[in-house]
């Protein structure tokens, strides 16, 4: 007798199906919709922050430029649209435009209230007190205050 031995040889195949490939576009899909809404939030939140500190910051510097003994003048600060700009002088309008400072913020923050501070020579105290408010697209405001010593609260 003889023995009949046949080889079958098993074949693999590797590889993802169609619905394999669906199913992974679909989960990417659905966790991307579920994450822009939240970086969006994060990014206005960040805005409205760099915004605040950059206000914060030019009214420092121009309080600290004014008490310089080099110079011998007044600084101040104006907030704008999408900036904020220390400048040289006692005020915005008479300024030397040669030794303006600008700091850009994001042009979807609204600047409300007081936008113009001048710090005296010497001293660094500040000629009007106010507050600076700032608002985000979405709603949400910080408000900076300025009061006759010079001090920020925010």
């Amino acid at each position: 007798m003889t023995l009949l031995t046949t080889n079958y040889s098993l074949q693999t195949r590797s590889g993802f199906t169609m619905i394999e490939v669906l199913m992974a576009v679909a989960v990417i899909v659905i966790l991307t919709g579920i994450g822009i809404p939240f970086f969006r939030e994060m990014q206005v939140r960040n805005d409205l922050d760099v915004a605040v500190n950059a206000a914060s910051g030019g009214l420092r510097r121009a309080q600290m430029l004014s008490m310089s003994p080099q110079g011998d003048i007044a600084w101040g600060v104006k907030l704008q649209a999408s900036s904020v700009v220390v400048f040289k002088g006692a005020s915005f309008a008479g300024r030397d435009t040669n030794y303006d400072e600008q700091f850009d913020i994001s042009p979807t923050i609204v600047v409300s209230g007081t936008t113009e501070f001048v710090f005296a020579k010497f001293t660094g105290l500040p000629t009007s007190t106010g507050t600076i408010t700032l608002t985000s697209s979405d709603g949400d405001a910080k408000n900076i205050s300025i009061n006759a010593k010079g001090t920020l609260s925010y």
